[in-house]
């Protein structure tokens, strides 16, 4: 069932699936209420990118990290405001209303993209925040990915956060965000890429990769956890789980960058391997 990461997160902590998945790692809070136990893995990685969609610029829109705070805090209206013009001196931005299109349902995406917004802008950390559900200043919800997607793609002068690979499959326009180097980063796997490899994994595998380091590093990246219990009444799920774990470490590496995801490295696959190996007593999880 696809729902956002704070419905599943939900569910999961209910009881009511054998597994979850989450674009936000859960809280210590959040996993003390699972009596069975929690782990959580790093399965995939994938970038948050802002796509938009403005008549006549097709592509190469650079955004500071202060314009988009100021976008999403409502304090820059207008596609052709001065400090938005002045990063794009080539493209012809029009005199326009900005429209920003957010999530309306609790989600990990917005969850990591409010974290980003937070370690990126005092003014948005102090007056929004972080968290799997904010109170947007400015703009339009839409539910879940393909929701926001929607939105920007049938509205002249929308602005919104989506994963990578959503933008990438509808084709929208993605900016190119500054980073903490000061440097204006375009999505792609590469960019990704050298942003996880900036970040060490610790031995919970909760990373929270916030504004990070690198030259060449995009700004906003996360990984994706699976969500498995410690423990399982049932032997035959158990060893399901972890064969779906297996899977996902091997096969599913080789399709992720087909749906817009990042192929985590090797080293984090053997970490992720290891802690998922402790499920089930009656399977072995083989990553090479």
């Amino acid at each position: 069932q696809s729902v956002g990461s704070g419905a599943g997160v939900k569910q999961f902590t209910a009881e009511t699936v054998d597994f979850g998945a989450s674009d936000v790692a859960m809280t210590d809070e959040e996993i003390a209420k699972v009596e069975r136990g929690v782990l959580m893995l790093p399965m995939t990685a994938g970038s948050v990118v802002l796509a938009y969609n403005i008549p006549g610029v097709e592509g190469g829109l650079k955004l500071s990290q202060e314009a988009l705070a100021d976008i999403l805090l409502g304090k820059i209206k207008n596609w052709n405001d001065p400090k938005i013009t002045a990063d794009n001196p080539d493209l012809n931005l029009p005199d326009m209303n900005i429209t920003v299109v957010h999530r309306s349902d609790g989600s990990g995406t917005t969850g990591v993209f409010t974290k980003n917004l937070s370690a990126m802008s005092k003014e948005w950390s102090d007056k929004v925040g972080e968290g799997k559900t904010v109170e947007w200043p400015t703009g339009v919800g839409g539910s879940k990915n393909d929701g926001v997607t929607a939105q920007i793609a049938q509205n002249e002068g929308a602005i919104g956060y989506v994963e990578y690979g959503y933008a990438k499959t509808k084709g929208l326009a993605m900016a190119a965000l500054e980073n903490k180097a000061g440097n204006f980063i375009e999505p792609s796997d590469e960019s990704a890429s050298k942003t996880l490899s900036a970040v060490e994994l610790p031995e919970n595998l909760r990373a929270f990769v916030t504004n990070p380091e690198g030259a060449d590093s995009y700004p906003i990246v996360t990984y994706t956890w699976l969500l498995a219990y410690k423990e399982y009444d049932d032997p035959e799920i158990a060893k399901a789980v972890e064969a779906a774990i297996e899977y996902g470490l091997t096969e599913g590496q080789k399709v992720a960058p087909d749906l817009g995801y990042i192929p985590l490295p090797e080293n984090v696959i053997e970490k992720v391997a290891a802690v998922a190996d402790q499920i089930s007593p009656d399977y072995e999880i083989k990553v090479k």
